[in-house]
C-alpha cells in the first residue's frame, strides 16, 4: 500500500500554517477531519527495540551513537535473536501495535541481512505482529531479502530537506537516503520516513521535505523533535514552542491526508499540555523511549490516549508499567538535561 491521497494544502498553505499567519482552530480542524476520517479514533503504539548501538561510523549530528560522540552510551554488537524475539513477545503483552527494530551503522552486510530476515520472519509468523526495520543504507538486493522475510515497514528518515542536510551529516548524503527509499519502494516493503524538527531548519526546509516524502508515496511518517542528546554535534538548535509543533504535526497531516503521523522523540519535552491535542491530528506514537533517551511508558502513554478519547489499536492489550523497556534508556527528560538549549531562550 502507498499514499496516494493528493495534499490537501499547497506549499504557500503550509507556510502560512508554520509561520502563524493563519489562527490555529482552522487548520487543526481539518486536519483532526482528515485524521477521523482515515483513522477513525484508534491510535498506534509503536515500541522500539534498539537491536545493536554505538559502532557508528556517521557523523549525523542529531545523534548519540555518532562516530565521536563521546556521549558515554554502551556499545553492543547484534543481539541475538532469542534476545529480539522476547524483545518483541514483551512489545505485543504490553499493548504495541507494531515492532520497530533498530540498528547502528550505515547499512546491514549481506550476512547481517540474512540474520535480520530470519528475525523477521519469526516474528511475522510465531506473534503474527508487524515489523518495523530501521538499519540504515539498503540497496535492491537487500531490500528484496527483507521483503521476502515479510518486513511489513522500513524506517529511513530523511529528517530534513536537500537543501539543510550537509548541516546535520557530512559520511553520506541525502540521494544516498533518498536511493534506499527507492529500493524498498521497488521491493514493496511500506516506507517509514520522516522528520527531526528543531536542528536549526527552516519552515521552508520542513515543507520541502513534508512534500518530499509525499514524492515517495511514504504511508508512515515519525515527526521527532530534536532532544539534545548527550554527543550531539547539532550547531543552532532551536527552542520549539508546543503550539509551533502542534503546527508541524498539522502541516503534515494535511500534506499526508491517508498516511500515518507518529509524535516521536520529544513529545514529552515539546508538546507538553498540547500531547492530547495533538492525537487529533496524528494517529500513533512511539511509548517507552527513543533508542537512547528515555519516554513515557507504556501506561502513561495508554493513559494519555484515553484521556483524549481515543483508543490503541492493540492485540492483546496488557498496560504493564515499569517493564524492561522503560528501564533501558540512558538519558532521561528531565529539566536539568537540557542546559544546551536555556541559552538559545534569549
Amino acid at each position: 500500500m502507498r499514499s496516494e491521497v493528493s495534499p490537501a494544502i499547497t506549499r504557500a498553505d503550509a507556510l502560512a500554517i508554520l509561520g502563524g499567519a493563519v489562527p490555529l482552530y482552522a487548520p487543526l480542524a481539518r486536519a483532526a477531519e482528515l485524521r477521523e476520517k482515515y483513522f477513525g479514533k484508534a491510535v498506534r503504539i509503536h515500541i522500539l527495540d534498539n537491536i545493536k548501538n554505538g559502532h557508528c561510523a556517521e557523523d549525523c549530528g542529531y545523534c548519540a551513537q555518532r562516530k565521536d560522540a563521546g556521549s558515554g552510551i554502551a556499545d553492543y554488537a547484534m543481539k541475538s535473536e532469542e534476545a529480539i524475539f522476547a524483545d518483541a513477545l514483551a512489545a505485543k503483552e504490553n499493548g504495541a501495535y507494531r515492532f520497530c527494530m533498530v540498528t547502528s551503522g550505515t547499512g546491514p552486510s549481506k550476512n547481517s541481512t540474512e540474520r535480520l530476515a530470519g528475525v523477521i520472519r519469526r516474528i511475522t509468523d510465531e506473534l503474527g505482529m508487524k515489523v518495523c526495520l530501521s538499519a540504515g543504507l539498503v540497496d535492491k538486493d537487500k531490500a528484496d531479502v527483507l521483503a521476502r522475510a515479510g518486513l511489513d515497514r522500513y524506517n529511513h528518515n530523511l529528517n530534513t530537506s536537500e537543501k539543510f542536510y550537509p548541516e546535520i551529516c557530512s559520511t553520506h548524503t541525502y540521494a544516498e537516503r533518498g536511493a534506499t527509499l527507492s529500493a524498498l519502494n521497488g521491493a514493496g516493503v511500506g516506507l517509514c520516513s520522516g522528520v527531526i524538527v528543531g536542528m536549526g531548519e527552516t519552515a521552508v526546509d520542513i515543507v520541502d521535505v513534508a512534500f518530499q516524502l509525499k514524492e515517495f508515496r511514504v504511508i508512515s511518517i515519525p515527526v521527532n523533535f530534536f532532544i539534545p542528546v548527550p554527543g550531539h554535534a547539532v550547531k543552532h538548535p532551536q527552542v520549539l514552542t508546543p503550539e509551533y509543533c502542534l503546527r508541524v504535526l498539522i502541516a503534515f497531516r494535511l500534506i499526508h491526508p491517508d498516511s500515518e503521523i507518529r509524535i516521536a522523540a520529544g513529545r514529552e519535552g515539546h508538546l507538553r499540555g498540547l500531547q492530547s491535542t495533538a492525537l487529533m491530528v496524528a494517529n500513533s506514537l512511539f511509548a517507552s523511549g527513543y533508542l537512547n533517551v528515555k519516554g513515557s511508558n507504556i501506561a502513561e502513554t495508554i493513559q494519555l490516549i484515553r484521556d483524549a478519547g481515543y483508543e490503541p489499536e492493540t492485540e492483546g492489550l496488557r498496560a504493564a508499567a515499569g517493564s524492561e523497556a522503560d528501564k533501558a534508556s540512558d538519558f532521561s527528560y528531565a529539566p536539568e538535561n537540557f542546559p544546551a538549549l536555556l541559552k538559545f531562550r534569549d
